[in-house]
């Protein structure tokens, strides 16, 4: 299967939030339509009894009519020349707007999202194919300048220190990204850096014996600081290609937290003063619009190089992404939409969009 199917069938999986909304505004014109009363004047409304339908003489009930096939461009924008459509006015695009804001596209993006759908298209009739057609391309251009790969450099080791809050998926990430690297023939060296949490430990030592990639770990509650200085100098004798280093996952309210891996980031440029050459943020794309505060903070302490988001699988939330490439403008390098080593993958922001807005590869 590929990532794109991966992605289309588990991004909205269980609420397709932006998709069935699209539906569902172009199909209220068709509903406002046949509920709006008669245009006529009361003079000229019959008196009479209504007129048996059209549809019973004996012209129309011989067979039904075909639809009309669909035109040139209703083949290239993949619509019918009967399918519904809406007038694009003020109205449809507060609720557009609306729309974009419950899928966390955050408030200014989602306005200049719907501005730009509107130019060349205001007082004109849209399709739902058309309308996911213009928040694609809205949402692969706002997104194309930040996909970019993980850049690797000569400098030996490359040191990528891995940053997030708890539950996010770092100790996931780094697995997957070293068993990718090392099957791509880079040496790679894993650092448990969450020296107080035993499960994260033992999740990458797991991820490491898959790989074939050495995992350095200290005693519980062992100075993180301290170890990532002694990964430094283990990865330097060895010649490694890489050194990732995982964090314990940092609450941004806890001030003692963040001061830790600031003290990391001191230390190991005792050993290198380049380093860290990464400093990947991962993202829970379930936190939705906290992800845009955590950016802003982790920005502020670890100089974050780029983003990796994780879980966007069965949330409705993946709009959020949209928002970080907007405001940031950071790097995204990969997104996950599983627990398997290939559902992490680049980020391939034409995939995403029409992913997003649920149109078939």
């Amino acid at each position: 299967m590929s990532f794109f199917k991966k992605l289309k069938d588990r991004l909205f999986k269980s609420s397709d939030k932006i998709g069935e909304g699209i539906d569902a505004l172009v199909a209220e014109a068709e509903t406002e339509e046949s509920t709006a009363p008669s245009a006529l004047a009361p003079e000229q409304v019959s008196p009479e009894p209504a007129a048996q339908p059209i549809a019973s003489s004996p012209a129309s009930t011989a067979a039904p009519v075909a639809s009309p096939a669909p035109g040139l461009i209703g083949r290239v924008l993949g619509t019918r020349a009967d399918e519904p459509r809406r007038l694009l006015d003020d109205a449809m695009l507060e609720s557009l707007e609306e729309l974009l804001i419950q899928a966390d596209m955050g408030v200014e993006t989602a306005m200049r999202v719907t501005a730009n759908i509107a130019e060349g298209r205001f007082g004109k009739k849209i399709s739902t194919a058309e309308l996911r057609a213009a928040l694609a391309t809205e949402v692969a251009r706002i997104m194309t300048p930040v996909a970019k790969p993980l850049p690797l450099y000569p400098q030996k080791p490359q040191v990528v220190l891995v940053v997030g809050v708890n539950g996010s998926g770092k100790t996931t990430t780094i697995g997957k990204l070293a068993s990718q690297f090392k099957a791509a023939g880079k040496n790679v060296v894993i650092a448990a850096g969450d020296t107080f949490r035993a499960a994260a430990v033992e999740q990458l030592r797991v991820w490491g014996d898959r790989a074939g990639v050495p995992v350095l770990t200290a005693p519980e509650g062992s100075d993180p600081a301290s170890l990532a200085f002694d990964a430094l100098s283990r990865a330097q004798a060895d010649g490694a290609d890489l050194l990732m280093i995982d964090t314990a996952g940092r609450l941004q309210n806890r001030a003692d937290l963040m001061e830790e891996l600031a003290k990391i980031i001191r230390v190991i440029r005792k050993k290198d003063p380049t380093a860290p050459h990464n400093t990947l943020l991962v993202l829970d794309a379930t936190t939705g619009q906290n992800a845009v505060t955590q950016v802003e903070i982790f920005r502020k302490l670890a100089d974050v190089s780029g983003l990796v988001m994780t879980k966007l699988d069965g949330t409705a939330k993946g709009g959020v992404l949209v928002a970080l490439a907007d405001k940031f403008g950071l790097p995204i390098h990969a997104i996950g939409v599983g627990e398997q080593i290939d559902d992490l993958a680049p980020f391939d922001p034409d995939e995403f969009a029409r992913a997003l807005v649920g149109i078939d590869a």
